[in-house]
């Protein structure tokens, strides 16, 4: 049986890292033409390093190119899919027909990118005819909706998402953020939204007296979150299952793509139990969400499917900043580190990440060492009095990198004194 593919989502090299060892492939965006603008992004000239990755740990790149595209831009757009055809790319992810027009000519394998809305069996067959390789169907669809495109369907594949944020426009065709900020710069369809839909909103009917909606953050969507259904999902003969999150942190990409692998191998495994998914949620919980909900695929969204009260993270957890590398010992695997915004205890939840390297390390604390001996607790550094430790890393650190060391915790003491 051929198992779906899991897509994980990846604003630079670190976050394909943290992935890695879960998915079946990455989407990616470059610095021009994608609908995360705001995101870190992936520059032209580092993809050839991004893909040799991807492909030296069997994952298959996919380039997201799926903006609306101008005349004054169609020779930066070619040149963008040329380059990556010729570093290797799988597929790209397009919207705009002239995309889809160059990707033809340049014999790219191409993806119909949900801002096409796709949402029923004529319009697949017309981008199947026109020789997509998948189509990313529109977020609105039922799951017997989606059953229904697949089943007339020849050989194109089909995609949805299964994790993440929801736009609560269609399929995040939106004109909410340009009209706004009264700039074609900050439209959603060019990847530059600014959110206002998170945003605490009073409307009134005209005429009327009274407030419809008195300060309340009536569309912000919460978060899609299917890991209880992934049985069904499979079932539906869906080819695969993309994770949303092109602005987020390496660990959330981690997270996320760890707990939805564990699930699709338990289902092939037959181990699929609901007090398992149950588990699941609570660990999905712990990084960025906005609160969970279904989507479309089972009954149409109402405000319970909106979170009023926060238009951000409702996680409890946080990454805490505490130090910086200092120096890393390859024979040791002890990496010196320098304590200047708190402390770690053994067994702390860690990450190591690069500022200008593509280091990604997610571990715990096993051994740690000061004044030359082993602790289980450092004293607390600060700016003023920096603590000098010593600390066992799992994986090797990347040289000439400005390494930092965070914790990833719940603990009040830490989210009191040094929370960012």
């Amino acid at each position: 049986m051929k198992k779906v593919e899991l897509l994980a989502p990846a604003k630079n090299l670190k976050a394909i890292k943290a992935a890695a060892k879960y998915v079946d492939s990455v989407y990616f965006g470059i610095e021009n033409f994608n609908m995360r603008m705001r995101s870190e992004n992936i520059a032209l000239e580092d993809l050839n390093k991004v893909i040799t990755y991807c492909h030296n740990n069997n994952l298959k790149a996919y380039l997201a190119t799926n903006i609306l595209v101008y005349d004054s831009e169609l020779d930066i757009l070619r040149n963008i899919l040329k380059t990556g055809k010729e570093e290797g790319i799988d597929a790209v992810i397009v919207h705009d027909l002239a995309a889809i027009t160059i990707a033809k000519e340049l014999g790219i394998p191409f993806h119909i990118s949900t801002q096409c809305n796709v949402s029923n069996s004529l319009s697949a067959r017309f981008y199947e005819q026109l020789g997509a390789e998948r189509i990313i169907l529109a977020r609105e669809l039922s799951l017997e909706k989606i059953k229904e495109i697949k089943r007339n369907l020849t050989k194109t594949e089909v995609e949805i998402f299964i994790h993440g944020a929801m736009c609560t426009s269609i399929s995040g065709r939106c004109y909410f953020s340009q009209d706004i900020c009264g700039t074609e710069e900050k439209s959603a369809n060019r990847g530059s939204c600014v959110q206002p839909c998170r945003r605490r909103w009073w409307v009134r009917e005209e005429g009327g007296a009274e407030y419809l909606y008195d300060g309340v953050r009536f569309m912000n969507s919460r978060d899609l979150c299917t890991i209880a259904y992934i049985p069904q999902l499979i079932e539906a003969n869906v080819d695969a299952f993309k994770i949303e999150g092109r602005m987020r942190h390496p660990h959330y990409v981690e997270i996320v793509t760890k707990i939805y692998r564990e699930a699709i191998e338990a289902y092939y495994e037959g181990s699929f139990t609901q007090k398992k998914a149950g588990k699941w949620v609570t660990e999905l919980k712990k990084v960025y969400n906005r609160g969970f909900t279904t989507g479309f695929y089972f009954n149409r969204m109402t405000e319970e499917d909106h979170q009023h009260r926060s238009p951000a993270n409702l996680s409890h957890y946080r990454y805490i900043k505490v130090g910086q590398l200092e120096k890393y010992n390859k024979s040791t695997g002890f990496a010196n580190i320098i304590l200047d915004n708190g402390y770690i205890t053994k067994d702390d939840d860690i990450i190591i990440m690069g500022r200008k390297s593509d280091t990604y390390i997610h571990q715990r604390a096993t051994e740690i060492t000061y004044n030359g001996g082993v602790v289980d607790k450092t004293p607390r550094g600060t700016k003023k009095n920096k603590i000098y430790i010593e600390l066992r890393v799992n994986d090797k650190v990347e040289e000439n990198g400005v390494d930092k060391l965070y914790i990833f915790t719940d603990k009040t003491y830490y989210k009191k004194e040094y929370s960012l």
